[in-house]
């Protein structure tokens, strides 16, 4: 009488390890699906800094049309350095597009730090210049700092004046400076959601790693992040990239960033551009990143190419500053 029952139960017991086994199973299946499925999404700076900038275009051409003076932006560049000249050149372009009226001026590598914040100095003092740069670097007997602060803050379109950067530290308004106002601007533009995640900073320059700490920890959208700056001090810095929702690299150093440094579905912003020797290219180097882009790109969620990611930004930023600094002397 009591062997149905066993049987029973033994049928039940049996049924329960292979119902078991079936959800490891689908549930390993649904996984690898996922996995194979995720799409990875570039963050497009070409398609982006094209929009700002037909953007910016309309509004000077309002201007035009009420016949009002246009935005006026400078560029100083000293020395011959090939990549300064080919970015001072593609600002000027990128002058031309929008509409505003732009000035340049080249010295000689030879040029003393005094004679240089002397012609600083004539700029600052000129009202129709409106803000400008002074590309970097510079030659190794300049102090870039002095020159950094001898700019007016209020024509200091890059946002590396001291003042600037206490403002905007303060999370008052002001000039940020470009790269990282790139990186913020193409977030918001994106939908990329931050708040509350953990973001890794890797590089600490005043350029781009420590204003992008504070800009990603700011209260507002994008930011509200929790921040970890790392540099070259940094020790296991593995265990904080592979736990990051978003990391944001500005090294230099090419391929740095490897695929088992992430984590599935992160965000990564390379801001990494180095000049790498290639006999195959006609140009005799390619342009690489730090980030080994064709491995990472199979595990992120959204990601920056080098070139096309946060360069044309970089340069769209410029011209926003400028309308600020323009519309700051109305």
């Amino acid at each position: 009488m009591l062997k149905p029952l066993h049987n029973e139960v033994v049928f039940l017991f049996n049924q329960k390890i292979i119902n078991s086994k079936l959800n490891d199973l689908f549930s390993n299946l649904s996984v690898s699906l996922r996995k194979h499925n995720k799409t990875m999404q570039i963050l497009d700076g070409i398609k982006l800094a094209k929009e700002i900038k037909q953007e910016i275009k309309e509004l000077v051409q309002n201007y035009k049309d009420q016949g009002v003076r246009v935005p006026h932006l400078g560029a100083i560049l000293v020395g011959s350095n090939g990549a300064s000249q080919t970015y001072v050149d593609n600002k000027i372009k990128d002058c031309h597009f929008v509409g505003f009226e732009s000035s340049e001026l080249r010295l000689p590598d030879t040029i003393s730090q005094e004679d240089l914040i002397a012609e600083i100095e004539k700029w600052n003092n000129d009202d129709t210049l409106d803000g400008f740069i002074v590309q970097l670097p510079l030659p190794k007997h300049i102090d870039q700092e002095a020159v950094i602060n001898a700019i007016d803050p209020k024509k200091d379109v890059d946002g590396f004046h001291p003042m600037n950067f206490g403002k905007m530290a303060l999370e008052m308004e002001t000039f940020l400076p470009a790269t990282p106002y790139g990186i913020m601007e193409m977030l918001e533009r994106y939908n990329i959601d931050t708040a509350g995640k953990h973001t890794v900073v890797i590089g600490r320059s005043r350029i781009v790693g420590r204003p992008m700490s504070i800009l990603m920890s700011k209260n507002g959208n994008p930011g509200n992040s929790t921040v970890t700056l790392t540099h070259s001090k940094t020790q296991n810095l593995e265990q904080f990239t592979k736990e990051a929702d978003i990391v944001i690299t500005a090294l230099g150093v090419p391929g740095f960033l490897k695929a088992d440094m992430v984590k599935d579905g992160a965000v990564i912003v390379d801001v990494g551009i180095t000049r790498v020797d290639d006999e195959t290219n006609p140009r005799g180097f390619r342009l690489a990143g730090d980030v080994d882009f064709d491995n990472v790109k199979e595990k992120a969620s959204w990601i920056t190419p080098v070139p096309g990611g946060v360069g044309p930004m970089t340069r769209a930023m410029l011209l926003k500053n400028t309308l600020l600094a323009y519309n700051n002397k109305k």
